[in-house]
Protein backbone atom coordinates (compact mmCIF):
# COMPACT_ATOMS: atom_id res chain seq x y z
CA UNK A 1 0.00 0.00 0.00
CA UNK A 2 1.69 3.72 -0.87
CA UNK A 3 1.19 5.70 2.37
CA UNK A 4 1.41 9.27 2.40
CA UNK A 5 5.20 9.24 2.54
CA UNK A 6 6.03 12.45 4.48
CA UNK A 7 2.67 12.41 7.12
CA UNK A 8 5.76 12.00 10.31
CA UNK A 9 8.58 13.71 10.83
CA UNK A 10 11.47 13.83 8.28
CA UNK A 11 15.10 14.50 9.77
CA UNK A 12 18.33 15.35 7.77
CA UNK A 13 21.49 16.47 8.56
CA UNK A 14 22.31 20.80 7.94
CA UNK A 15 24.29 19.96 5.07
CA UNK A 16 21.32 17.67 3.53
CA UNK A 17 19.08 20.93 3.24
CA UNK A 18 19.16 21.15 -0.85
CA UNK A 19 18.78 17.21 -0.89
CA UNK A 20 15.72 15.24 -2.39
CA UNK A 21 14.68 12.84 0.88
CA UNK A 22 14.09 9.99 -0.53
CA UNK A 23 12.12 7.57 2.30
CA UNK A 24 13.67 3.95 2.17
CA UNK A 25 12.49 3.44 5.27
CA UNK A 26 10.02 4.63 8.20
CA UNK A 27 11.16 5.66 11.45
CA UNK A 28 14.62 4.31 13.36
CA UNK A 29 14.89 0.17 14.03
CA UNK A 30 16.59 0.97 17.46
CA UNK A 31 14.11 3.92 19.02
CA UNK A 32 15.71 3.03 22.22
CA UNK A 33 18.55 6.17 23.03
CA UNK A 34 17.07 7.76 26.26
CA UNK A 35 18.38 11.47 24.77
CA UNK A 36 16.85 10.97 21.29
CA UNK A 37 12.17 11.51 20.64
CA UNK A 38 12.87 11.67 17.29
CA UNK A 39 10.49 8.83 16.54
CA UNK A 40 8.99 7.82 19.28
CA UNK A 41 5.57 7.99 17.65
CA UNK A 42 6.48 6.64 14.76
CA UNK A 43 6.19 2.89 13.82
CA UNK A 44 9.66 1.22 12.07
CA UNK A 45 8.91 -0.22 8.75
CA UNK A 46 10.56 -0.53 5.25
CA UNK A 47 9.12 1.53 2.45
CA UNK A 48 7.90 -1.10 0.28
CA UNK A 49 9.47 -1.17 -3.62
CA UNK A 50 6.32 0.78 -4.63
CA UNK A 51 6.52 3.79 -2.61
CA UNK A 52 10.08 3.91 -2.88
CA UNK A 53 9.56 3.96 -6.79
CA UNK A 54 6.91 6.71 -6.51
CA UNK A 55 8.92 8.94 -4.68
CA UNK A 56 11.37 8.67 -7.43
CA UNK A 57 9.01 9.02 -10.17
CA UNK A 58 7.45 12.46 -8.46
CA UNK A 59 11.03 13.84 -7.91
CA UNK A 60 12.11 12.79 -11.24
CA UNK A 61 8.11 14.93 -12.71
CA UNK A 62 9.59 17.98 -10.95
CA UNK A 63 13.10 18.31 -11.36
CA UNK A 64 15.22 15.56 -12.81
CA UNK A 65 17.83 17.63 -14.21
CA UNK A 66 18.38 19.58 -10.88
CA UNK A 67 18.57 16.83 -8.16
CA UNK A 68 22.31 16.71 -8.05
CA UNK A 69 22.15 14.94 -3.70
CA UNK A 70 19.73 12.51 -2.65
CA UNK A 71 19.81 11.64 1.28
CA UNK A 72 17.94 7.84 2.30
CA UNK A 73 15.75 8.47 4.85
CA UNK A 74 15.13 7.81 8.36
CA UNK A 75 16.90 7.38 10.98
CA UNK A 76 18.56 4.43 9.79
CA UNK A 77 18.79 3.65 6.29
CA UNK A 78 21.46 1.27 6.44
CA UNK A 79 19.13 -1.31 8.00
CA UNK A 80 18.46 -1.98 4.67
CA UNK A 81 19.74 -4.95 2.86
CA UNK A 82 22.33 -4.87 0.95
CA UNK A 83 20.99 -5.78 -2.20
CA UNK A 84 17.80 -3.56 -2.05
CA UNK A 85 19.92 -0.65 -1.50
CA UNK A 86 22.10 -1.52 -4.34
CA UNK A 87 19.30 -1.48 -6.37
CA UNK A 88 17.73 1.72 -4.82
CA UNK A 89 21.31 3.06 -5.72
CA UNK A 90 20.81 1.88 -9.87
CA UNK A 91 17.87 3.27 -9.87
CA UNK A 92 18.97 6.67 -8.78
CA UNK A 93 22.01 7.14 -10.57
CA UNK A 94 20.06 6.03 -14.14
CA UNK A 95 17.05 8.26 -13.50
CA UNK A 96 18.66 11.27 -12.56
CA UNK A 97 22.30 12.80 -14.62
CA UNK A 98 23.34 15.06 -12.68
CA UNK A 99 23.53 12.97 -9.23
CA UNK A 100 26.67 13.62 -7.85
CA UNK A 101 26.35 11.76 -4.51
CA UNK A 102 23.84 9.40 -2.22
CA UNK A 103 24.27 10.10 1.82
CA UNK A 104 22.54 8.71 4.43
CA UNK A 105 22.50 8.34 8.38
CA UNK A 106 23.69 4.82 9.63
CA UNK A 107 23.44 3.23 12.82
CA UNK A 108 26.30 1.44 14.47
CA UNK A 109 24.45 -1.74 14.69
CA UNK A 110 23.67 -1.38 10.89
CA UNK A 111 27.27 -0.79 10.15
CA UNK A 112 28.00 -3.82 11.84
CA UNK A 113 25.82 -5.71 10.25
CA UNK A 114 27.16 -5.36 6.82
CA UNK A 115 30.87 -6.69 5.54
CA UNK A 116 33.42 -4.17 5.02
CA UNK A 117 33.11 -5.88 1.29
CA UNK A 118 29.18 -4.98 1.13
CA UNK A 119 30.12 -1.47 2.14
CA UNK A 120 32.54 -1.08 -0.81
CA UNK A 121 29.61 -2.62 -2.80
CA UNK A 122 27.62 0.37 -1.64
CA UNK A 123 30.45 2.91 -1.99
CA UNK A 124 30.90 1.93 -5.94
CA UNK A 125 27.47 1.89 -6.67
CA UNK A 126 27.38 6.09 -5.55
CA UNK A 127 26.63 5.52 -1.66
CA UNK A 128 29.46 8.39 -1.36
CA UNK A 129 28.67 9.58 2.35
CA UNK A 130 27.41 7.99 5.74
CA UNK A 131 26.08 10.03 8.98
CA UNK A 132 27.13 8.14 12.09
CA UNK A 133 25.69 9.22 15.59
CA UNK A 134 28.55 7.60 17.63
CA UNK A 135 28.04 10.10 20.34
CA UNK A 136 30.30 8.85 22.81
CA UNK A 137 33.44 7.24 22.99
CA UNK A 138 32.77 5.76 26.53
CA UNK A 139 31.42 2.04 27.48
CA UNK A 140 29.82 3.74 30.31
CA UNK A 141 27.78 6.63 29.13
CA UNK A 142 27.17 4.23 25.75
CA UNK A 143 25.43 1.22 28.15
CA UNK A 144 23.12 4.45 29.91
CA UNK A 145 21.57 6.32 27.31
CA UNK A 146 21.12 2.67 25.65
CA UNK A 147 22.73 3.48 22.27
CA UNK A 148 22.63 -0.54 21.68
CA UNK A 149 26.75 -1.12 21.65
CA UNK A 150 29.70 -0.68 23.58
CA UNK A 151 32.78 1.71 23.20
CA UNK A 152 34.73 -0.91 21.23
CA UNK A 153 31.59 -1.68 18.88
CA UNK A 154 31.55 1.85 18.58
CA UNK A 155 34.92 2.31 17.09
CA UNK A 156 34.58 -0.86 15.40
CA UNK A 157 31.68 0.65 13.05
CA UNK A 158 33.59 3.96 12.44
CA UNK A 159 36.62 1.86 11.11
CA UNK A 160 34.37 -0.24 9.15
CA UNK A 161 32.75 2.62 7.20
CA UNK A 162 36.38 4.60 6.71
CA UNK A 163 37.83 1.22 5.32
CA UNK A 164 35.02 0.84 2.49
CA UNK A 165 36.15 4.30 1.41
CA UNK A 166 33.02 5.64 2.18
CA UNK A 167 33.05 8.96 3.40
CA UNK A 168 32.11 9.25 7.21
CA UNK A 169 31.04 12.26 8.82
CA UNK A 170 31.02 11.05 12.85
CA UNK A 171 28.95 12.97 15.16
CA UNK A 172 29.35 13.24 19.10
CA UNK A 173 26.78 14.55 21.58
CA UNK A 174 28.49 17.49 24.21
CA UNK A 175 26.90 17.22 27.50
CA UNK A 176 25.88 13.64 26.98
CA UNK A 177 27.55 12.53 30.15
CA UNK A 178 26.65 15.06 32.48
CA UNK A 179 28.38 16.95 35.34
CA UNK A 180 29.72 13.66 36.34
CA UNK A 181 31.06 11.94 33.55
CA UNK A 182 31.93 15.05 31.44
CA UNK A 183 36.11 14.29 31.91
CA UNK A 184 35.38 10.32 31.12
CA UNK A 185 32.97 11.04 28.07
CA UNK A 186 36.28 13.55 26.90
CA UNK A 187 38.38 11.44 26.65
CA UNK A 188 36.75 8.27 25.56
CA UNK A 189 35.71 10.11 22.74
CA UNK A 190 38.47 11.89 21.83
CA UNK A 191 40.39 8.06 21.85
CA UNK A 192 37.62 6.53 19.65
CA UNK A 193 37.95 9.91 17.51
CA UNK A 194 41.72 9.87 17.26
CA UNK A 195 41.24 5.67 16.00
CA UNK A 196 38.47 5.71 13.76
CA UNK A 197 39.95 9.01 11.28
CA UNK A 198 36.54 10.62 10.00
CA UNK A 199 36.84 12.76 6.94
CA UNK A 200 33.93 14.79 8.91
CA UNK A 201 33.45 15.60 12.64
CA UNK A 202 30.23 16.81 13.91
CA UNK A 203 30.12 18.29 17.64
CA UNK A 204 26.41 18.93 19.09
CA UNK A 205 25.16 19.99 22.34
CA UNK A 206 22.63 17.78 24.01
CA UNK A 207 19.29 18.87 24.10
CA UNK A 208 16.84 17.58 27.10
CA UNK A 209 13.80 16.61 24.39
CA UNK A 210 10.55 16.24 25.84
CA UNK A 211 9.62 12.56 25.29
CA UNK A 212 12.93 11.53 26.13
CA UNK A 213 13.93 9.60 28.78
CA UNK A 214 16.70 11.31 29.64
CA UNK A 215 14.79 14.40 30.14
CA UNK A 216 12.48 12.58 32.53
CA UNK A 217 15.56 11.42 34.39
CA UNK A 218 16.72 15.12 34.79
CA UNK A 219 12.83 16.21 36.37
CA UNK A 220 13.36 13.14 38.64
CA UNK A 221 16.70 14.43 39.57
CA UNK A 222 19.03 11.83 38.48
CA UNK A 223 20.89 13.37 35.75
CA UNK A 224 22.91 16.69 35.86
CA UNK A 225 23.10 18.60 32.83
CA UNK A 226 26.08 20.80 31.85
CA UNK A 227 26.01 24.28 31.88
CA UNK A 228 26.46 25.98 27.87
CA UNK A 229 29.95 27.01 29.26
CA UNK A 230 30.58 23.23 31.29
CA UNK A 231 29.60 21.56 27.38
CA UNK A 232 32.07 24.17 25.18
CA UNK A 233 34.49 23.44 28.53
CA UNK A 234 33.58 19.11 27.05
CA UNK A 235 33.94 20.26 23.80
CA UNK A 236 37.47 22.25 24.44
CA UNK A 237 38.52 19.51 26.24
CA UNK A 238 37.69 16.81 23.39
CA UNK A 239 39.56 18.53 20.14
CA UNK A 240 42.29 19.52 22.24
CA UNK A 241 42.79 15.73 22.56
CA UNK A 242 42.18 14.74 19.20
CA UNK A 243 44.64 14.04 16.74
CA UNK A 244 44.20 13.75 12.94
CA UNK A 245 46.76 11.31 11.36
CA UNK A 246 49.76 13.43 8.55
CA UNK A 247 48.47 13.38 5.44
CA UNK A 248 44.81 13.13 6.31
CA UNK A 249 42.50 15.96 7.13
CA UNK A 250 39.03 16.17 9.27
CA UNK A 251 36.32 19.20 8.67
CA UNK A 252 35.37 19.98 11.80
CA UNK A 253 31.65 21.86 12.10
CA UNK A 254 29.31 22.76 15.31
CA UNK A 255 26.72 23.84 13.16
CA UNK A 256 23.71 22.18 14.73
CA UNK A 257 20.75 24.41 15.94
CA UNK A 258 21.54 22.67 19.49
CA UNK A 259 25.12 24.35 19.50
CA UNK A 260 25.55 27.63 21.45
CA UNK A 261 28.34 28.57 19.16
CA UNK A 262 28.69 28.24 15.43
CA UNK A 263 32.11 26.66 14.95
CA UNK A 264 33.97 25.58 11.78
CA UNK A 265 37.07 24.65 10.84
CA UNK A 266 39.83 21.53 9.43
CA UNK A 267 41.78 19.57 11.99
CA UNK A 268 45.04 19.64 12.18
CA UNK A 269 45.43 22.61 10.15
CA UNK A 270 42.71 24.87 12.30
CA UNK A 271 43.35 22.91 16.01
CA UNK A 272 44.51 26.74 17.63
CA UNK A 273 41.76 28.73 16.05
CA UNK A 274 39.20 26.63 17.28
CA UNK A 275 40.30 25.95 20.77
CA UNK A 276 40.66 29.22 21.24
CA UNK A 277 37.55 30.11 19.57
CA UNK A 278 36.09 27.79 22.36
CA UNK A 279 37.88 29.42 25.03
CA UNK A 280 36.53 33.04 24.22
CA UNK A 281 33.29 31.28 24.25
CA UNK A 282 33.89 29.91 27.42
CA UNK A 283 34.56 33.34 28.99
CA UNK A 284 31.35 34.61 27.28
CA UNK A 285 29.36 31.44 28.87
CA UNK A 286 30.53 31.95 32.10
CA UNK A 287 29.05 35.19 32.71
CA UNK A 288 25.41 33.72 31.92
CA UNK A 289 23.95 34.00 35.06
CA UNK A 290 20.44 32.93 33.94
CA UNK A 291 20.57 29.88 32.31
CA UNK A 292 18.80 26.80 33.20
CA UNK A 293 18.58 22.85 31.41
CA UNK A 294 15.18 24.55 30.09
CA UNK A 295 16.59 27.13 27.72
CA UNK A 296 17.84 23.79 25.73
CA UNK A 297 15.02 21.89 25.72
CA UNK A 298 12.71 21.21 23.15
CA UNK A 299 8.94 20.51 23.16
Amino acid sequence: MFFDTYETPVFRPPSEARSFILRVTRGCAHNKCTYCNMYRGVQFMMCSDEDISKQIALAAHYGKESVKRIFLADGDALVVSTDKLLKILHVLYETFPNLQRVSSYSAPQDILHKSVEELIQLKEAGLKLLYYGMESGDDIVLRAVKKGVTGEQAVEAGKRVTASGIKLSLMIICGLAGVKGSKRHAEETAKAINIIQPNMLSALSLMLYRGSELLDQYERGEFDPLSPAGIMREMHNIISRVEISSGHHCLFRSNHVSNYVQLAGTLPKDKAMLLAEMEFAIEKLDKQKDWDVYNNTSY
